[in-house]
């Protein structure tokens, strides 16, 4: 059961809207045997607590992790470093030999709370076989991607719970398995690289009911990401349809509603000063830095619901030497199956009719 207008109802028989499930103060409301309930302060306070904190993790966890080990390493407690740096190296490999996921830190109650502040939800639409290998694309990516972390990185959505038996790993930029402590944490979220070598051995050494998820638009679209904008960088995206082929992975189209709607995004003209730096920082580290604004404290995200829409799975065969010819046409498939999925499901999802997805 789900919870939209402050009303416990089933998806059967439920025709409000999701997009009315918070008030303009982000205040939600249940109505529960005819007993109205207010969210009490404190719950409002651990929900925005713990926002922030999901928030602040992407730009800052890193650079103190980094900060930390190397303020230690010029004290009495030296050897502290010294000795993770050389564990590190022997563990380099263990990213992309399928991580080190916790289930304590997955089932973390702060991830409840993430989900209660916009709110969130995940949408299943198709059941997906716990025999078979799959290759989520999430779309879009938004300035931080909050939508496809608490999804599918946690289990505050109830991802296992709406599919047994299949087992999401979201995947990410690889270098960010190279900060020392911070490469801990993500890994116990259950995040593996988006590399070649971790993308073979979660499809082929891992077992079956693996649900690979990547954000396929990447740093171009999170530059993308404004209010109301509905687009996706992926014309020229290919390579994961590449490795679907190779291993015979079914290919599933995702898409987030409200996204795009948690924050406001500084953008620069093309050609700009801000626009060069971006588009360098972006060449060096492989993701463009955002200058964005939140609803208050600055970089705490507007209370906008959102909505992960898991559509339905296109058959992929294996086929170890794929041709470009093969990987145009199911690359073709996948656009069109996201764009139906938008399309089915932007009114449900407090979008007009008038909505359209682009693809870049």
């Amino acid at each position: 059961k789900y919870i939209h207008t402050g009303y416990w109802c089933s998806p059967e028989s439920c025709t409000c809207s999701w997009s009315h499930a918070v008030n303009n103060f982000g205040k939600t409301t249940e109505k529960v045997a005819g007993m109205k309930q207010e969210k009490t302060q404190w719950k409002d306070f651990l929900e925005n607590i713990s926002v922030l904190q999901a928030v602040l993790t992407v730009p800052l966890l890193g650079p103190v992790c980094i900060g930390l080990m190397v303020y230690l390493m010029f004290t009495s407690l030296w050897l502290l470093p010294t000795v993770y740096f050389i564990w590190q190296l022997k563990d380099r490999h263990t990213p992309e030999r399928g991580g080190r996921r916790t289930a304590f830190v997955r089932n973390w109650k702060v991830w409840k709370l993430v989900r209660d502040y916009f709110p969130m939800k995940l949408v299943k639409t198709a059941e997906l076989n716990p025999n078979k290998n799959y290759i989520l694309g999430c779309h879009p990516h938004g300035v931080l991607s909050l939508g496809a972390f608490t999804a599918f990185t946690t289990e505050a959505c109830g991802f296992m719970d709406l599919f047994p038996g299949v087992r999401s790993c979201l995947c990410i930029l690889g270098g960010l398995f190279q900060i020392p402590l911070y490469r801990e944490y993500v890994m116990a979220t259950g995040c593996c690289p988006v590399s070649k070598p971790s993308l073979k051995h979660l499809l082929s050494k891992s077992g079956k009911g693996n649900a690979l998820v990547i954000v396929i638009g990447g740093a171009a679209e999170s530059l993308l990401s404004l209010p109301g904008v509905n687009a996706v960088v992926m014309k020229q995206r290919k390579g994961f349809v590449k490795v679907a082929l190779e291993f015979g992975a079914d290919l599933v189209p995702v898409y987030s509603y409200g996204e795009n709607d948690m924050f406001r995004q500084v953008t620069f003209s093309e050609g700009s000063v801000g626009w060069r730096l971006q588009q360098l920082f972006k060449k060096i580290m492989g993701f463009a830095p955002c200058l964005f604004m939140g609803e208050r404290w600055f970089w705490m995200p507007y209370h906008c619901p959102v909505t992960i829409v898991v559509g339905s799975p296109i058959p992929v065969p294996k086929q170890p030497c794929p041709t470009q010819e093969e990987v145009d046409h199911y690359h073709a498939l996948y656009m069109e199956a996201l764009a139906k999925l938008f399309n089915e499901h932007k009114a449900s999802c407090g979008l007009s009719d008038s909505h359209e997805l682009r693809i870049l």
